[in-house]
């Protein structure tokens, strides 16, 4: 998929970033000109007279129950089946003045000057907006428990302060249960600055064309399955060149972990993986580099000649054995390959029923 430039994005977060205080004016045409120059995703289309074919339409309608058990009509500012509810909200950074409070730039009929400045739906940074987001979030809730059965609930909904920030929340089981912010609480708010991140228009790109795929237990699945036969190969190899079995578990075990391990920051990031990285071509220094790195685990270090980096003590026993195994390139390139993954997300369960059954009986009897 085609990219914008980065003076496309700057253009567009440059244009945007001016713009407040009107909802109704303003939010149709930025998503309209996110969807064509940023993500490079189809626009929105036409709706039309026939209220279950509008299936990525502004303004979509749905009729919701009231408290009171009476029925309401609403509108979706954004809906794409099988994908997302959006809602929209504006702010402003326009700030009080001598003429007065906040208040004082709601706009009259027939003035000017600051009363004539529009607030929108409030001051960004302030607890009340704050409220106003979250009031948007609720509405997209209730719409979303409105919509036909047939059309499911889409796994993200999206609340969206108009050029200023997008809202991520997830949900994958279909069932329009708690939404939750994602990827995690800290990150699922996107600025317009964060458009400049290839990753950042990656993720919205898979919102608009793809969710599911961002859906952590089917990531959590393919790299598990990646993982496994990549250590599944190297064992069989391994078992090939003659090597005692019960040796190449305990080689296999701790260059497991030490890949764990530097996946979720105990040892310097991509330590490991630069390590392999650097005797990849020329691996006969590998197994005493590798002794070395486990004998540094195993007690802890201020320091480590081996990962140039503080080491802490890793205790339990798995490296008091440091034994490391000479490989060849084409071994190493299985261990990279497997370093690569995202060890964080690997399901262990999974992880020892798909080595397994990659193994034939009389491999999987001595592993």
């Amino acid at each position: 998929m085609p990219d914008p430039s980065p003076e496309a994005i700057a253009s567009f977060i440059t244009r945007w970033e001016k713009s407040g205080g009107s909802e109704k004016a303003n939010y149709a045409l930025f998503l309209t000109e996110l969807c064509g120059q940023i993500l490079h995703v189809p626009h929105p289309e036409p709706a039309g007279p026939d209220n279950t074919k509008n299936r990525y339409v502004f303004e979509r309608a749905v009729t919701h129950k009231e408290a009171d058990g009476s029925t309401a009509s609403g509108y979706l500012d954004l809906y794409k089946a099988g994908c997302f509810v959006l809602e929209t909200k504006q702010g402003t950074f326009l700030k009080a003045t001598e003429a007065g409070t906040l208040l004082d730039f709601i706009p009259s009929s027939g003035t000017t000057g600051p009363a004539a400045q529009k607030s929108g739906h409030g001051k960004r940074g302030t607890a009340a907006f704050d409220k106003v987001l979250t009031r948007a979030y609720n509405q997209a809730r209730k719409y979303i428990t409105a919509l036909p059965a047939a059309e499911g609930r889409p796994p993200f909904l999206i609340v969206c302060d108009v050029g200023h920030t997008i809202d991520l929340y997830a949900e994958f089981s279909g069932t329009g249960g708690q939404y939750e912010r994602f990827p995690d609480p800290v990150s699922h708010r996107i600025t317009l600055a964060d458009l400049h991140r290839p990753e950042i228009r990656d993720r919205l790109r898979r919102v608009w064309t793809d969710p599911h795929s961002l859906d952590p237990a089917k990531h959590a699945a393919a790299v598990t399955r990646q993982v496994s036969k990549a250590l599944a190969e190297l064992a069989k190899s391994l078992d090939k060149d003659g090597h005692d079995a019960t040796v190449t578990a305990g080689f296999l075990q701790r260059c497991l972990f030490t890949m764990f391990a530097e996946d979720i920051g105990l040892l310097p990031g991509n330590s490991f993986l630069q390590l392999l990285e650097k005797v990849k071509d020329h691996p006969d220094g590998f197994p005493i580099m590798l002794q070395t790195l486990w004998r540094d685990m195993a007690s802890g270090t201020p320091f480590s000649t081996v990962l140039m980096g503080a080491i802490p003590h890793f205790n339990g026993g798995l490296f008091e054995d440091t034994t490391a195994l000479p490989l060849r390139p084409d071994q190493v390139a299985l261990l990279i390959h497997a370093a690569k993954s995202d060890w964080a997300a690997v399901e262990p369960a999974i992880f020892g029923t798909l080595v397994e059954r990659a193994l034939d009986p009389r491999e999987r009897h001595k592993l």
